[in-house]
């Protein structure tokens, strides 16, 4: 093979290969999958469960990027980790996508809290982004249930949840700090 036609297959098969690997999440097909996640994540994916996590409206690269942290078992959950555990890559994709398409609700909190944790919220705006509603594989924080977010901000401080930028933030934050803090972001829509 002349460098010409080498250069020209990989290019073919690059194109190819691209068109595979970034094809379109099926929103449909996530929808059908997605029926399961319901169950403990409330209907249309917001949680009446102050201990399940709302996954409407949440970033489709953070859904996507946990639901293979729970499959591979690098996050722990025993529920999530037998949900997860059998999706195929497309199959989260179109999940992460069908549940990121949803409208979100606010979880609410109670008003002085809230009050006292907007002006300690700040911090979270650099990599949660504007309002808290999240920036690629950062979630969006803005309506999540304060006590299921107060337990994750637990799970970081104490090092049973890895991430090491929020274990550092954690470990800013006193205990009053994060109820009102959580407080704040569950009021948030």
């Amino acid at each position: 093979m002349n460098l010409v036609t080498k250069v020209s297959s990989g290019i073919l098969l690059g194109l190819v290969w691209g068109s595979v690997v970034m094809a379109a999440p099926d929103i449909e097909a996530g929808k059908q999958r997605a029926a399961m996640c319901f169950n403990c994540h409330g209907a249309g994916g917001n949680s009446q469960n102050p201990n399940v996590p709302s996954l409407a409206g949440q970033k489709p690269a953070y859904l996507a990027n946990q639901l293979r942290a729970f499959r591979e078992g690098t996050r722990t959950n025993g529920m999530m980790q037998n949900m997860a555990g059998g999706l195929s890559n497309e199959e989260i994709n179109n999940i992460a996508a069908f549940l990121a398409s949803l409208p979100s609700k606010s979880a609410g909190g109670e008003s002085a809290l809230a009050k006292k944790g907007q002006s300690k919220v700040t911090l979270c705006f650099g990599c949660h982004g504007s309002g808290a509603k999240g920036m690629g594989v950062t979630p969006k924080l803005a309506g999540q249930h304060p006590a299921y977010l107060q337990r994750q901000l637990a799970a970081f401080k104490d090092g049973s949840r890895k991430n090491g930028p929020m274990r550092g933030i954690a470990n800013m934050l006193s205990d009053d700090d994060i109820i009102a803090v959580t407080e704040y972001l569950g009021s948030l829509q």
